[in-house]
């Protein structure tokens, strides 16, 4: 499960890669919380791409209410067949550009071993997501995206049994295309896509101050 992650990338960093049409400005943030605004790009109907920022907490368009835990995480494994998901897995996928991302290891002790995962190179990448637009009783309207996870590679094995879904590169276009069928990329990265480190206080505590160094653990599915 993943319940924080990090995305200090600049605009001009993240449009380069994802080559989205706006050219927004936004801060770089070390901690994206559940809840909170994530950004996104998704595809349009000609092939193009676009960013925008919705809230991390996916919420189905036929829910009559929003619930105060927030839906973060999707599991690959069952997306194709929950109501909650199968609808936006087949027809309003995104990617959610990020540069790292936090996992908490159970140690045997009421502190939980935090770790900061990433690229080798602190490069940027995009997990796979999924987003919905919901619209209230009382006219009230919000965007929201879930992140998707798979059985964890070698690497994350040592420390969590989930892993984010990472869309690599070369699937961009076919990850927001209208294809419906992309189980196969529903997969965790290779083995040595990513490096990590142990967290220590008080980057720990800055990660997850309400809790440190483990964060609230929204829902996940």
């Amino acid at each position: 499960m993943c319940s924080l992650y990090s995305f200090r990338k600049s605009a001009e960093e993240t449009r380069a890669l994802l080559r989205y049409l706006e050219q927004p400005q936004f801060p770089p943030r070390e901690h994206v919380h559940p809840a909170g605004p994530m950004a996104i790009v998704r595809g349009g109907i000609d092939g193009t791409r676009h960013f925008t920022l919705v809230r991390w907490g996916f919420v189905p368009s036929w829910a009559k209410e929003l619930k105060s835990q927030p839906l973060i995480n999707a599991r690959s494994e069952t997306v194709y067949e929950k109501a909650t998901f199968k609808n936006a897995i087949r027809r309003r996928r995104c990617l959610i550009p990020a540069d790292g991302f936090y996992e908490w290891q159970d140690v045997g002790t009421k502190r939980k071993q935090a770790w900061f995962i990433q690229r080798p190179g602190d490069e940027l990448f995009a997990f796979g997501g999924i987003w919905e637009h919901w619209l209230g009783a009382d006219g009230s309207e919000l965007q929201t995206a879930a992140m998707l996870t798979a059985a964890p590679n070698a690497l994350i094995a040592n420390i969590h049994d989930r892993s984010p879904v990472v869309v690599q590169h070369d699937n961009y276009d076919r990850w927001l295309s209208s294809d419906e069928q992309v189980q196969d990329l529903l997969i965790a990265p290779p083995d040595d896509f990513w490096v990590m480190g142990k967290v220590e206080s008080p980057r720990a505590r800055q990660a997850a101050p309400s809790a440190p160094p483990c964060p609230p653990r929204p829902n996940c599915n």
